[in-house]
């Protein structure tokens, strides 16, 4: 939650701002912080401009493509090289895998992850901060390509040739920072806060035929019925596309669900609203992140039906949205010692939910100042992971509590398969064999975290991944002020 990572940040170094903020009502609260978040992250991300600049030969270096490695895919090689002895954090990491030994791949804390490449924020075309990451795998050329959310725009990156990615080019927005990236067919959506940002659609095919990169990229189309918005949720199955979290601009619903047809990618067109009031109050019952599926589970009566799975802040919210004009609340799932419910997702056969709460590792609120922690002290609390279970739709029920050993916060989490992949900030990437759901286990981990390794309950490094490879079991992971990690098990593969 990019608003209230910053304004907390911000308010806890500067004297008598947080008793004005806290004097505020609930709404003028989420009102503000999203204002300032925009503010904020604009001025971080120029403060990183002029050191990218004169860092000079030690940024990024691209060389002419020419002919790619013996035995790799026909993908141009565009970053050059470099010992380990030369790498520092500013340049790439290319050419070959760096192996996880002895706990460690290069300078990285691992577990059973390999590290193919590392690609810092500027060789990416960005300045200060990446946020989420997605991808796509082309059905006709069996190309992988990922997308990072940067300050302006999305970056568009192929990892074909995993040891050798090539940054393709940035599709531009203008205002603010692409937050959230999903895919429907061939197209991208995207949608971020900071302006009149509305949803991007970007045809994907576009990226088959770019033979010099960086290469100019355009939208497809745009849609601005909504503007500022926080996350983006996608049934694949319905082609229906749900905005998360507006507070600004265009139809917000409240800050609930603002549903989109997009069966038609470049003609997308409003279809309803869902408004969340778990809290008691809009302001606290406002959706933050949704998992929204054609459900599939055992609860036999919704079958079949477009169900949308809610971090709504104050807890769990379960809605039935397939009827778009009169969407109908299912269940509500509270757990012990909520503060911040933030994102979640289902296991395949939809039986389980496994949620994480952003707040709940700094303790007592949402603003408890924990600044008196000391580098590496990990006796805070620990990185947990809420488990429903959910039979029965109407009435969700907390089946455990995953614990890790970590105090890192948690932040975007996705299931593929029996394995539970999350980027928890300061802990890197962390995934855990959900095989018995009610007893997760950590298998792997790389922590990514480059310049604030060690002060566990800070809001730096992994804030999402992608671990939908199916054909080279790569993981990409985007790292905030760090950049874009491609990883895969050790062993090769996924887990």
């Amino acid at each position: 939650m990019l608003a209230a990572e910053l304004v907390t940040v911000y308010f806890l170094a500067l004297p008598g701002a947080m008793e004005k903020y806290m004097s505020m009502s609930s709404v003028n609260r989420t009102r503000s912080t999203r204002v300032f978040c925009a503010v904020l992250l604009a001025m971080t991300c120029l403060s990183h401009v002029a050191p990218a600049a004169a860092r000079g030969a030690g940024a990024a270096r691209i060389q002419t493509p020419g002919a790619p490695p013996t035995g790799q895919p026909s993908t141009p090689t565009q970053f050059v090289p470099i010992a380990d002895k030369d790498w520092t954090i500013e340049k790439p990491l290319v050419g070959r895998a760096r192996t996880c030994r002895d706990g460690k791949a290069l300078t990285f804390p691992c577990k059973n992850l390999d590290l193919l490449a590392f690609l810092p924020v500027d060789a990416i075309g960005g300045s200060g901060l990446v946020t989420n990451v997605w991808g796509w795998t082309d059905p006709v050329t069996h190309r992988e390509y990922v997308f990072v959310g940067i300050a302006g725009g999305t970056a568009f990156v192929e990892i074909t040739d995993p040891v050798n990615p090539r940054y393709l080019g940035t599709l531009p927005h203008g205002e603010g920072s692409v937050l959230d990236i999903k895919v429907y067919k061939h197209y991208a959506f995207l949608t971020g806060e900071g302006g009149s940002y509305g949803m991007q659609v970007f045809d994907l095919t576009q990226l088959r035929d770019i033979k010099t990169a960086p290469a100019a990229l355009r939208e497809a189309a745009r849609y601005d019925r909504v503007h500022d918005v926080h996350t983006l949720a996608i049934d694949t199955a319905a082609g229906t596309a749900f905005a998360v979290g507006s507070s600004n601009g265009g139809e917000t619903c409240a800050g609930g669900l603002h549903m989109i047809d997009i069966r038609t990618p470049t003609a997308p067109a409003f279809a309803g609203c869902f408004a969340e009031t778990l809290g008691g109050s809009r302001s606290e019952g406002s959706i933050h992140e949704s998992q929204c599926v054609t459900y599939h589970g055992p609860d036999q009566r919704y079958r079949g039906r477009e169900i949308c799975l809610n971090a709504a802040m104050a807890g769990l919210g379960i809605v039935d949205v397939t009827d778009k004009q009169h969407p109908k609340p299912i269940g509500i799932g509270r757990y012990p010692d909520s503060h911040l419910t933030h994102q979640g997702w289902l296991s395949e056969d939809h039986r389980y939910f496994f949620l994480g709460d952003e707040y709940d590792e700094r303790g007592l609120s949402l603003f408890d100042n924990r600044d008196s922690l000391k580098e590496n002290d990990d006796s805070g609390p620990k990185t947990r992971t809420i488990v429903f279970d959910l039979k029965d739709l109407s009435d969700p029920v907390v089946a455990t509590e995953y614990f890790a050993t970590t105090t890192a916060i948690d932040h975007n989490q996705y299931v593929r398969g029996h394995y539970l992949y999350q980027a928890n900030y300061q802990a890197g990437l962390r995934i855990l064999d959900i095989t018995d759901p009610q007893h997760p286990k950590e298998v792997a981990y790389f922590d990514t975290d480059i310049y604030g390794r060690g002060r566990f309950f800070q809001f730096s490094g992994a804030w999402g991944n992608y671990p939908y490879f199916a054909q080279s079991g790569l993981v990409a992971v985007a790292s905030m002020g760090d950049g874009l990690f491609l990883l895969r098990h050790s062993a090769g593969g996924s887990p």
